[in-house]
């Protein structure tokens, strides 16, 4: 725009949301909040005559019923079309001197906001121009934003915090692990909108898919779906076996932004190798980069294992958990609002897609099995009941011992604001043994073999899911997950 000159004011705004950390001189803004540019014109600004128009855009094909265009300006003439989907807004800060043409302008994206980078573009009078591009996250401290967490040391802690703990070994044993996320290290913006762009739901349908970033259980559950490798251009190849070569150890890493900047530098390629605490802890960089509160999640005689070889015996599975409310779920008051579990650790597929989550740990709690994403599978990780069966010469089984105890134990996650364990294990599941807990069990079970019977119809009868499990240290004795 030859006749105008214009300030993002980066340093400032970005201060301001939060993302100092990550850029001073790209504008990096949260969605809900306002932010200030400074437009000089060369002539003096007199709206009624001549009003400033302002159109903000994102992905392919931007369009407002999509809420991937808005249409705004000043004076607000400028109206947006009947179906907006998300409609940003502009207000003429009191320090602006129009009669100089000098114009501070206060800009709001909207609390649904598809994130991810967007244009600015002004015309005013007969020219038009870009005033630039701007990257928009996700807002914890917009209480409009679904990822709203009302807590400012929870927000530090689970989106500004860098470095971490993830707690490995054994319900008797526990050991932790340092783990330098580095969500804020140079091209992270870069290399979390790549992973969005290369997700298959983007490549078969980009307007659809961006549209859909204004959610973040949409968000979330694609960035479960890239951290591995199996169903697209994933992050993260697995490894469970003996030898790593042509890659580095899963136990040599720690911290994620080696492996994400390897990724993008690669063009793209799986990193090998991973395993469940290594997918976890680059799942949450992404998230908290993106601005989803996020933990890593450690589950402690789970009854899905590290190694895939179906073990209960003294394993551990990792994951991450999510903070955002879930209104696609009836939600009823809220009641499957805050933490949900997301699995990137690729075990089984989810809507054909190997990705798990979000499952509401409310739903968990409650034994609420009937519910999107994946709840049967988290309920049966922290919920199965043992049972161990002698196998006899002939074949025949005969049940001899069952342990509602053993599975879920110590689910674990770093304190918030200090360097210690926090046992989270009452959110998963009430007291073992308590009334409370035996009621969701049963709850969850019948949930989900209803909720099988309503989806295959066709079958006379359902019977109760079992997991056979083999034990390593008595070859006689085969016990089994009885969901």
């Amino acid at each position: 725009m030859a006749e105008a000159e214009v300030d993002l004011q980066s340093k400032t705004n970005n201060t301001e949301h939060h993302t100092s950390e990550i850029s001073v001189d790209e504008l990096i803004v949260r969605r809900g909040q306002p932010f200030t540019l400074t437009l000089k014109l060369t002539q003096p600004f007199n709206p009624d005559l001549y009003p400033l128009a302002l159109i903000a855009v994102t992905g392919q094909s931007p369009s407002e019923d999509r809420g991937t265009k808005s249409c705004f300006g000043i004076p607000d003439i400028v109206k947006s079309s009947p179906p907006a989907k998300a409609a940003w807004n502009v207000a003429l800060h009191k320090s602006s001197i129009p009669q100089m043409g000098i114009l501070s302008l206060t800009v709001t994206p909207p609390a649904n906001t598809p994130i991810g980078q967007h244009t600015l573009s002004v015309s005013h009078r007969d020219n038009e121009a870009v005033l630039g591009t701007l990257v928009v996250l996700f807002n914890p401290w917009c209480p409009d934003d679904w990822v709203f967490l009302s807590d400012e040391s929870e927000r530090q802690e689970y989106v500004i915090n860098e470095q971490g703990i993830i707690y490995t070994g054994n319900g008797n044993y526990i050991s932790s692990i340092i783990w330098d996320f580095g969500q804020f290290e140079n091209n992270m913006v870069n290399i979390c909108l790549k992973i969005l762009d290369l997700n298959p739901k983007y490549i078969k349908d980009p307007a659809k898919d961006v549209s859909a970033r204004c959610n973040p259980v949409y968000v979330s559950r694609v960035v479960t779906a890239m951290i591995n490798c199996l169903d697209d251009h994933g992050v993260l190849e697995g490894n469970w076996g003996n030898s790593f070569r042509g890659g580095v150890p899963p136990s040599q890493w720690n911290g994620s932004y080696p492996i994400l900047k390897q990724w993008f530098n690669i063009g793209c390629h799986p990193v090998k190798y991973g395993q469940c605490w290594v997918f976890a802890g680059v799942m949450c960089s992404v998230m908290r980069l993106l601005g989803i509160p996020c933990r890593v999640v450690t589950n402690f005689q789970s009854a899905h294992d590290t190694n895939k070889n179906l073990i209960v015996d003294e394993n551990y599975h990792v994951w991450v958990e999510g903070w955002m409310k879930r209104p696609d779920l009836g939600n009823q008051y809220g009641k499957y609002d805050g933490w949900q579990v997301l699995d990137p650790t690729p075990q089984e597929k989810s809507e054909g897609v190997y990705c798990c989550g979000p499952a509401p740990v409310k739903a968990i709690l409650c034994g609420d099995t009937n519910l999107k994403y994946d709840v049967p599978f988290v309920f049966a990780e922290v919920n199965a009941d043992c049972i161990d069966w002698l196998v006899k010469a002939d074949g025949s089984e005969v049940k001899i011992f069952c342990d509602s105890h053993r599975v879920g134990q110590n689910i674990s996650t770093k304190y918030v604001g200090a360097n210690k364990r926090m046992d989270i294990t009452h959110t998963y599941k009430y007291r073992e043994g308590s009334e409370e807990e035996r009621a969701a069990f049963k709850h969850g079970v019948s949930s989900n073999i209803e909720d099988e019977e309503e989806t295959e119809s066709k079958k006379d009868e359902v019977s109760p899911v079992l997991m056979r499990f083999e034990e390593v240290r008595q070859t006689s004795v085969i016990p089994k997950i009885s969901l």
